[in-house]
């Protein structure tokens, strides 16, 4: 008897690791520090929450179905933005609107991928894009990172067979917060071209980047869009996670077969979440410059903070964007250690297991700390809790 598709993958990790609190308590003088998940916590500002409750008010149309790949004006402008930022042409028919980023991901494998197809994913690599290959019947093929956690575009060509469909890039990168110089993008994009498959780069944390300007040049290529397959996501910037309001943007030709997924999974992205998402484009440039600016205060903060952990033989493998990543010094395996953190030190976070494959060593010595919902204070509070004689197992 055959398994049915949700079988072939994990349990999704940030759920599995909540269930770890299950019968903990935590003593009042040593409250739970949640970095299991990279999300704000903060709703939206205020003038946007109003923005989104003069929507819901009146326009009627906002309670109805709209246009599978999204709203006319809101893929209109955000061609425009992104023009804008990375420069060359973007039109909106070559954008669509999804519910989330993680459906975007998934839109795009559906267009590429049969049964039994490869994608590449450098490690340590984004769980949920390994948990929609898995259940799309997709091999993923691990693509091993070198020190500084960068992909090496020839180690990926070396892994490129006739099944080979794209490579799939996260950056600022999800785990390890590594971002990813715009040389090294484009020789990805000149592999995939020369190849014939496409690429996929995700930027969801692309607002908080510690470089300004542009952080590549792809779009400048007049054949961008026969190649990749650029994902987007509202979430972050304006802290709009509970309205799943994300893009795609690429080939029209490509557009169109993602609107046939879309239309049967989902009909239409949520309205009032595309509002505003529309609103937050116009309006919020300043505000979110602010938002980018808190972010790289508080890099700056774990990158000062580390030397005692550093001390005490932790190591700082990666920074960037709502991400700081972690080699620990325990013989333990990181799983084992972050049940432990959470008994010991009422810290929730996540293991490098869950971001490798079951056969690759590392995860088994890393964490990943998200720190988009701890100011300078609490990583200090982290720090000074990781650093503790009885953190160590």
């Amino acid at each position: 008897m055959s398994l049915p598709r949700t079988a072939a993958t994990f349990a999704p990790p940030v759920m599995e690791a909540r269930r770890w609190l299950e019968g903990v308590s935590f003593p009042a003088d040593r409250p739970l520090i949640n970095v299991s998940q990279a999300a704000p916590v903060d709703p939206p500002p205020d003038p946007l929450r109003q923005a989104m409750a003069d929507v819901a008010l009146s326009r009627d149309d906002a309670h109805l179905y709209g246009p599978v790949l999204g709203l006319p004006s809101l893929r209109a402008v955000l061609a425009e933005e992104t023009a804008r930022i990375y420069g060359g042409t973007v039109t909106d028919d070559q954008v669509a609107i999804t519910s989330g980023c993680n459906q975007a991901f998934a839109a795009a494998i559906a267009t590429l991928c049969a049964e039994g197809d490869e994608v590449i994913l450098p490690t340590p690599w984004y769980f949920n894009h390994k948990m929609w290959l898995d259940m799309s019947g997709v091999h993923s093929v691990a693509l091993r990172t070198d020190d500084a956690l960068l992909p090496d575009p020839d180690a990926a060509e070396a892994l490129i067979t006739p099944r080979t469909r794209t490579i799939a890039l996260v950056s600022p990168n999800n785990a390890a917060g590594v971002e990813y110089p715009a040389a090294l993008i484009t020789a990805f994009f000149h592999l995939a071209q020369r190849r014939g498959i496409a690429m996929i780069l995700d930027e969801t944390y692309r607002d908080f980047h510690a470089s300004d300007g542009a952080p590549h040049d792809l779009f400048a290529d007049a054949d961008w869009s026969n190649t990749l397959i650029h994902l987007y996501s509202f979430s972050k910037a304006y802290r709009l996670t509970g309205h799943r309001v994300g893009a795609m943007i690429t080939g029209q030709q490509r557009l169109a077969e993602v609107e046939k997924l879309l239309d049967t999974v989902a009909i239409c992205p949520g309205q009032i979440g595309q509002h505003a998402a529309l609103w937050g484009l116009q309006n919020l440039r300043q505000w979110l410059a602010g938002e980018r600016a808190e972010i790289l205060a508080r890099r700056a903060a774990i990158a000062k903070g580390f030397a005692p952990l550093e001390r005490g033989g932790w190591q700082l493998l990666g920074l960037g964007a709502y991400f700081a990543y972690m080699q620990h010094p325990f013989k333990m395996r990181s799983d084992d250690l972050a049940r432990h953190l959470v008994r010991e030190q009422s810290i929730l976070c996540l293991p490098g297991t869950m971001f490798c494959p079951d056969d690759d060593p590392d995860g088994a010595g890393q964490l990943r700390i998200p720190f988009a919902n701890l100011d300078q204070a609490g990583i200090s509070v982290l720090f000074d809790r990781l650093a503790a004689p009885d953190a160590s197992p």
